[in-house]
Formats: C-alpha cells, structure tokens, sequence
C-alpha cells in the first residue's frame, strides 16, 4: 500500500490564490503608503515655503520708515501707478507725510527704508539719507489673472519677480497658489491698524483720497491663503492651509 500523502490540485490552485491576494495587498499597501509620503514631503515642501516667505516678507515691512538720518525729504513715489509721477523710485514723493508706506491696499503694500551706509556703535544700519540703494524701496503684490494666483516682489522698481508662486507661463515649478481673492475664502493679503487696535481701511485705487489715514498706521497684519499644486492622495483634493502674522512697525 501507497502511505504517501501529498497536496491536491484544489489545495494548490487554493494556495496560489492566496498568494496572489497577499501579494496584491502587499502592493497596494506599499503603493498608498508611497503616495502618502510623497504628499507628505509636498505638504512639508509648501509649508517651508510658505513660512519663508511670510518671514521675510514680515521683517521687511516692519522696517517701514526706518530713517536714521531723519531726513525729512527721503520718501520716493512709490512704482504702484497711485503715487504719481513718471519716475518712480527716483523722485521725490509729494506724500512725505506717508513716510515709509507709500501704498497700502488690500493685495498690495510699497515700504521704503534707509538701510544703507554702514551701521552704527550698536551695529545698526545707519542709513545715508538717501534710498538709492537695493532693497529698500519694496513692493508687494498679489496677482491674480486667469487662473494665475501668485505674489511679486519688486525691489526699487527694478521690475516685479515671483516671490511665493508663479505664473503658469513661466513654466516654473510652483508649490502654492495665493488663493486669498478667491470667492470662498476671500480675505485680504494685508490689514492695517492704528495704535489703538482700530482697523484702517484702504480699497484698492482709493489713493489719495485715503491718503488721511496714511501715517496712522502702526500695525500690519499679513495673511496667506494657500492651495497646494498637488492633489492629497487620501482625499482628492488639493490642500489648504492659511498662515497669518501681525507686525507692529517699529519706526
């Protein structure tokens, strides 16, 4: 008699199946967790991005008016096409009064600052009583066109450049877009407030007319609605995220 025992064909065609489905489930596993991590270094990608630019943009706006010489004549027409003047950033603005924010909008802010010529005892910038130097006349604008949702900055209107964002056209690689304007989240870039608190309201295109509350600002809050480009794996939507800061002026 034969006592040899053995697997039948339904026991092995069971066993291959088996097989089959844990390695598929293996690799669906590895596949999610692959798109998970890779939305994961994105987000992060779009945070420090975000963040940096936040940070940057908050000190130089708390440098406005910063003018060591206390030259009273130093304030330059800003390049916003609302201060005046055919040659912006090299002639006098009639606004001295403003100071060191020649524009203030909801999307769009000019500050100006005397940041050159050396520094002092304390290792300050001493300034030279003239802006002729880079960085320190800076304009901030949010842009919005077609489905373009990004912010410039424009250093001594030397021409705007991508500062967080980019334009589809340019082809550049873009993390976020500045989603601020948009219907369902509709908050401004910028707010302004006087010394007490109260806020100062500035439209778009008011200037001059709003130019009496000019020099009572004190405080700018700062306030970045974000989408990220990619699309969360986990949800199918792109991810939102609003970051915001409040600077008091120190001049």
């Amino acid at each position: 008699m034969n006592d040899a025992k053995g697997f039948t064909l339904v026991e092995i065609s069971i066993a291959i199946a088996v097989a089959i489905i844990m390695i598929m489930a293996i690799g669906v596993a590895i596949e999610s967790a692959s798109k998970s991590s890779g939305g994961i270094e994105r987000k992060v990608t779009a945070q420090q991005d975000v963040k940096g630019a936040l940070e940057i943009m908050a000190l130089e706006i708390k440098m406005a008016s910063y003018n060591p010489s206390f030259s009273t004549t130093i304030w330059q027409n800003d390049n916003s096409g609302l201060g005046g003047g055919a040659a912006f950033c090299t002639t006098q603005s009639a606004n001295q009064a403003w100071k060191g924010i020649q524009e203030a909008t909801p999307n769009s802010i000019t500050v100006e600052m005397d940041i050159s010529g050396g520094v002092d005892a304390n290792g300050e910038p001493d300034g030279n009583g003239a802006l002729t130097e880079s960085n320190e006349i800076i304009r901030y604008n949010f842009v919005q066109t077609g489905n373009d949702r990004y912010i410039t900055r424009e250093a001594n209107c030397g021409g705007p450049q991508s500062f967080l964002g980019d334009s589809i056209a340019s082809g550049n690689p873009r993390t976020v877009r500045i989603i601020n304007a948009d219907a369902d989240v509709n908050v401004p870039l910028f707010r302004y407030f006087d010394g007490q608190g109260n806020e100062l309201l500035f439209p778009t295109g008011c200037l001059p007319g709003c130019g009496a509350n000019m020099p009572n600002i004190r405080m700018i809050e700062i306030t970045m609605a974000v989408e990220t480009e990619d699309i969360d794996p986990s949800t199918g939507l792109t991810r939102r995220m609003i970051y915001k800061t409040r600077e008091t002026l120190r001049n």
